[in-house]
């Protein structure tokens, strides 16, 4: 069985095209791997942070200047005063899979530093659309809290009517205040105290399941590796189609080459008596 044919242009052209396909499959695999590597790794944050025991401001005051990704979720006690005047609700808010808003304030520290505190979160209203129903006010005067850390949020590019924001941008927030406020991170509410009658919807936990990513990955390398092996089947049936074309070929010159001898048989071999009686006539005897 010849494979002479993959030194053809057209068989070359083949095998590109299933290298290609293979190289677009690895990359799609690598990628899913990569969504699977940062899902692992949150995981794991939630795990080793989310329900430790609170660290004082002092100890994460870093972290709510500059974020720090292995910090996400670290509890930590604050103690202060809610800024209820510049209050926010953030737009577009999922919570447990249904769509409404969460509450956003600021919150001024003993120190005189501001961070923001996410309240929770409140359902679509009925009465203005675009807006909820009610916004719980947050305790006044002095107040305790706990609350898990989360990095400040992206620009997403687009406008909020008075008083909402599209996303919890800290820098974009601060710029619409009159004080500074800590840009880095922001906290999520666990706790406070005094706690009002009416409170916003406390936020689901993170989700800590793994998902779909590695299957994908799996799938998309193997078919990377069935492009390889489709190709050697159709390799493997042009070779045997030539094997038996060249077969028949074969076949048909035996059957014309036995033909060919029987339509012109060989001249018969004369007897010793018949070659002396040749030679005697020949001389005339």
């Amino acid at each position: 069985m010849t494979y002479r044919f993959l030194l053809s242009w057209r068989w070359a052209g083949w095998l590109l095209l299933a290298a290609l396909f293979a190289a677009a499959c690895i990359g799609l695999g690598n990628w899913q791997m990569e969504r699977r590597n940062q899902t692992v790794a949150e995981i794991r944050r939630v795990q080793q942070n989310y329900d430790k025991t609170p660290v004082p401001f002092q100890d994460a005051r870093a972290y709510f200047n500059v974020a720090d990704p292995d910090a996400k979720w670290t509890t930590v006690a604050v103690s202060g005063r809610y800024l209820a005047e510049d209050q926010r609700i953030v737009r577009n808010r999922p919570n447990n899979s249904v769509a409404g808003y969460e509450v956003v304030v600021p919150f001024r520290l003993a120190s005189g530093e501001t961070i923001a505190i996410n309240r929770g979160w409140l359902p679509i209203g009925n009465a203005r659309p675009g807006y909820p129903d009610a916004v719980p006010a947050p305790p006044t005067g002095e107040v305790s809290a706990v609350v898990r850390i989360k990095p400040s949020e992206p620009d997403l590019g687009r406008d909020a009517p008075a008083g909402q924001l599209a996303s919890i941008d800290l820098p974009y927030y601060a710029s619409q205040l009159e004080y500074p406020l800590m840009a880095g991170s922001y906290g999520v509410m666990a706790l406070e105290s005094p706690q009002p009658a009416v409170v916003p919807q406390q936020l689901a936990p993170p989700a800590v399941k793994e998902g779909s990513n590695l299957s994908y990955a799996l799938q998309w390398i193997t078919f990377g590796i069935l492009a390889f092996v489709g190709f050697g089947y159709m390799a493997r049936q042009q070779a045997r189609i030539h094997r038996e074309e060249r077969e028949t070929l074969d076949e048909s010159a035996e059957t014309a080459s036995t033909v060919q001898h029987a339509r012109h048989p060989s001249p018969r071999k004369r007897s010793r008596a018949e070659e002396e009686d040749a030679l005697l006539d020949s001389m005339g005897l």
